[in-house]
């Protein structure tokens, strides 16, 4: 065969078509479920209120993300003034993206323990290529599912987890924070790139990842 369609090389590609055709929608559905749960139809209303990827694909973030590793979806529109509270209903919408990532990364573990992939730190053994590949899919799954929870939560303009910081801080502060976000996404943006950022990320997935192992442990002696 040759070697352009070796698997080894084509397995990026798979996991990066993961996180657009399903990971990238669940997050974004999630955002538009909570926002119409809270009050607010303009998501629901444009088409966004579903794992559909179509209806979140950005053409150019997502060939970014295929050919680069790095890219987005297309934001969830939400409007405030539908909100009940404004700023507490906008900080649970914007939660719920990075929420369902980790939900879906905590059943991922789970279906890895059900199979009994998992043997004292992700290694295989006795397992054929096929079963290999399976087992690779879902550890991507489960943690590109956990570095976006990650990444998102971080309190900085536009991510998620401003939200939560907005919320907390005073008005004029979060006044401030939302002016100047530009500023604190490029920063964020730079220690990504130079990998500050990228060795803190990765300690918490990889917490996050054992945890999630060790309250599942009981899975495969249950069911094997």
């Amino acid at each position: 065969m040759p070697s352009f369609f070796n698997t080894e090389m084509l397995l990026p590609y798979l996991v990066r078509l993961i996180v657009i055709l399903l990971i990238n929608p669940l997050h974004e559905c999630a955002h538009a479920l909570a926002a119409y749960k809270l009050g607010d139809n303009t998501a629901r209303d444009r088409g966004r209120l579903t794992l559909d990827p179509i209806a979140h694909i950005d053409p150019f973030g997502a060939l970014l993300l295929l050919f680069c590793g790095f890219g987005w979806a297309k934001p969830v529109p939400v409007n405030p003034n539908n909100f009940r509270n404004k700023s507490r209903d906008m900080m649970l919408t914007a939660i719920a993206g990075p929420a369902s990532n980790l939900v879906a990364a905590f059943l991922g573990v789970i279906v890895i323990q059900l199979f009994g992939f998992y043997n004292g730190g992700f290694t295989l053994e006795d397992a054929d290529t096929k079963m290999e590949y399976v087992f690779t899919i879902l550890y991507y799954f489960t943690v590109i599912n956990l570095n976006l929870c990650l990444f998102n939560m971080i309190p900085v303009p536009p991510l998620d987890g401003s939200r939560v910081l907005t919320y907390l801080l005073p008005p004029r502060a979060a006044v401030w924070m939302m002016r100047n976000q530009r500023y604190f996404y490029g920063v964020v943006m730079i220690l990504m790139i130079t990998g500050i950022l990228t060795w803190p990320l990765n300690l918490l997935n990889r917490l996050l990842l054992s945890g999630m192992l060790t309250i599942t442990d009981w899975i495969p002696a249950v069911f094997g």
